[in-house]
């Protein structure tokens, strides 16, 4: 997926507005030419503008009663907004809340979701803590909302794009939602027919505001409707309902910082124009007095870059309407960064060797099994998607099977078409293995022999993974039982304790020590293409993070992957992505260092407790960078600084070494032209 022409927004802001009945003199300092002047000096291309907030509350001129209370007859808050963008050349996509509607809620209770206890679904809490009621979907309140919708099409075309808010699918048992289970042929007292009909529900009304908002597009975006909040790994199979992608991920604000390389990887592949959102926020969305470090900012929007999307930054605009000139020196400064960068990835296509099958059923989060193979990969400086396991893999030289991942029949004979074909495949832990305790991939070379009766075993790398190390590296989660057969080699062998651990026979703090003695049980073995590994080291790393078990999927890509795209040198914190461009190949490298600043509770939307936070860059001198080419570079440069960098060509590869001070630089290495 190369960087959006032109079209898309590039530097976005998403300015949120989420303003109570209860605040009076909304817009009373708005200043149309401030407003445009400052997003101008900012670099901002595109600003996301509300028509209407959690609150219910419409800010534009409308007869309807929900048009906010402190927004003054004459002041029309958002046709002044517009009207203000669009004559410095900046577009305005428009935001209306969905399944949050205060007004609607106070006003129409009976539209309110009901959980399997006919009590309302809310954020926050109890019905007496502060907090969004949530609408069912399959009430009247959606024609009540498409009537907003419409008004706003009609008040505001040709659109920039709209952008409908928190959209997820919400199990309701309302009257509404059981008579229409009931005509749909759902048992409402079934909690999975609840969640079926729900995304029925969800789909519909996708289906309908598209098909009212897409006719009104102006023609030059290249954006359309989106709707928010829901999974992204569901966008494979909801790709109809949207002409672009926006990835939600405020790092320090619930997400973490091991979420957005996960969800980019998987919707990186669907070839679609995608902006992803951080913000300016300390924390997370509403805090509107918290501002984040700078290097956090210019390191979330250079990993954007990096991955191949644009960049949004989410702002909170002050109930009077006046922008915050602190907010916008922090924008701007980043974004006039990303866009002296833009040149040099346009047009890039992403350099990748191998994929990674996950299950999008398990969403966006899919645990200790998919961040850790993705935190080991990123370590490895490895080039990766994410793919559903039904999705096309043969493009790719190595195919990585997580433990958490099913693989079925189908899945198996693409797997083994693919070895045959001369891919090679890893796979891991009970993905290896099928219900019956036969292995998934029959010429793997393994046979099983159910769970391990130990919860903690030994891995002892062998000579073929650069051991032996001397030492015997415990395995925090329950391996399988593995032997080797026929010409298969062993890569890892298995050392077991002296005995299980229990209240009655025990030794030590935690777990009984190895018995010294290498078993008859293999922890990784290779047969050809193949590398089985009855170990679940990936999920173990990404539940412990302990480097022997990355060291070991280093030492088995090693053997099925000996010529990477990019190889970097210096610490293991630094991320790589390779792009091709038509004149180059470009190496983002990226060096921040995130710490744990605080532990967090009662994030509503959080994937992960805890704040993870970027502070300074860590600055990488004369590191080594080896990028696989075929051919000779006329040059390399370090962008956006320009340095010319010394290099070497062995045929195979471009050898440089780079020093990035400021935690983010490009190597570009100008090819030939192509014939």
């Amino acid at each position: 997926m190369a960087v959006p022409a032109a079209g898309f927004p590039r530097r976005m802001v998403h300015l949120d507005f989420h303003t109570g009945p209860e605040v009076t003199q909304v817009g009373a300092h708005f200043d149309a030419d401030a407003f445009a002047q400052t997003f101008l000096d900012a670099h901002v291309d595109s600003v996301t503008l509300f028509a209407k907030c959690h609150h219910g509350q419409l800010y534009y001129d409308t007869e309807r009663d929900e048009r906010h209370p402190g927004l003054s007859k004459d002041v029309h808050l958002l046709e002044q907004q517009v009207s203000a963008l669009h004559g410095v050349g900046i577009r305005t996509p428009i935001y209306l809340s969905v399944q949050c509607d205060e007004y609607a809620a106070n006003s129409h209770p009976e539209w309110i979701a009901l959980d399997e206890n006919l009590r309302q679904v809310k954020w926050g809490g109890s019905a007496y803590s502060a907090g969004w009621q949530i609408l069912d979907m399959s009430s009247p309140y959606q024609d009540y909302l498409a009537e907003q919708i419409d008004e706003v099409i009609r008040r505001f075309a040709p659109l920039d794009g709209m952008f409908l808010d928190m959209c997820w699918d919400q199990p309701s048992s309302s009257r509404w939602a059981r008579d229409g289970m009931l005509a749909s042929g759902f048992d409402p007292a079934d909690d999975q027919d609840r969640s079926r009909y729900a995304a029925e529900v969800a789909h519909a009304y996708m289906r309908r505001f598209q098909d009212m908002v897409e006719p009104h597009l102006a023609d030059d975006v290249a954006s359309g409707v989106w709707f928010n909040s829901r999974p992204k790994t569901a966008l494979a199979t909801e790709a109809e309902y949207t002409r672009h992608i926006e990835i939600e991920s405020l790092p320090s604000g619930g997400w973490g910082y091991a979420y957005f390389p996960y969800v980019a990887r998987f919707v990186r592949p669907l070839g679609r124009p995608t902006l992803s959102h951080t913000g300016r926020f300390y924390k997370s969305w509403g805090d509107n007095g918290g501002l984040k470090p700078a290097a956090a900012l210019k390191y979330e929007c250079a990993q954007i870059l990096a991955q191949g999307m644009t960049s949004g930054v989410g702002d909170l605009l002050h109930p009077s309407g006046a922008l915050n000139p602190v907010s916008y020196a922090l924008i701007g400064d980043v974004y006039r960064y990303i866009e002296s960068c833009e040149p040099f990835v346009a047009d890039g296509i992403p350099v990748v060797d191998v994929a990674v099958l996950v299950d999008p059923g398990l969403g966006d989060t899919p645990g200790a099994s998919g961040f850790g193979t993705v935190r080991a990969l990123q370590q490895l400086r490895h080039q990766f998607d994410i793919l559903p396991p039904t999705a096309d893999f043969a493009a790719y030289r190595v195919v990585v099977v997580p433990e958490t991942t099913e693989v079925d029949a189908d899945v198996a004979a693409r797997l083994q078409e693919y070895v045959d074909g001369g891919g090679a495949v890893f796979v891991s832990g009970a993905a290896g293995m099928t219900a019956d305790g036969s292995p998934v991939l029959p010429g793997s070379g393994v046979e099983f022999h159910g769970p391990s009766p130990f919860q903690h075993v030994f891995l002892r790398p062998g000579d073929a993974l650069g051991g032996p190390t001397g030492f015997d590296h415990v395995l925090y989660d329950r391996s399988l039982r593995m032997t080797a057969t026929g010409d298969a080699e062993v890569l890892c062998g298995v050392v077991e304790p002296y005995f299980e651990r229990s209240w009655d026979r025990f030794s030590g703090h935690e777990y009984t020590p190895t018995s010294g003695v290498l078993s008859a049980y293999a922890a990784v073995v290779q047969h050809g293409r193949t590398i089985t590994s009855a170990a679940p080291v990936l999920q173990a790393f990404g539940n412990h993070g302990a480097p022997a078990y990355r060291e070991l999927l280093r030492g088995c890509l090693d053997r099925l992957l000996p010529d990477p795209a990019v190889r970097i040198g210096g610490p293991v914190h630094v991320e790589s992505t390779v792009l091709r461009t038509p004149t180059a190949l470009v190496v983002h490298v990226l060096s921040y260092l995130s710490t744990r600043v605080a532990d967090l509770q009662g994030l509503e939307h959080a994937r992960h407790t805890g704040l993870d936070l970027v502070e300074d860059p860590f600055p990488l001198v004369d590191v080594p960078v080896a990028i696989r080419s075929a051919e000779e570079p006329r040059s390399v440069v370090l962008q956006p600084m320009g340095e010319q960098l010394n290099f070497s060509w062995d045929g195979s590869y471009i050898h440089t070494t780079a020093t990035v001070l400021d935690g983010h630089a490009m190597i570009v290495a100008e090819l030939p032209p192509r014939s």
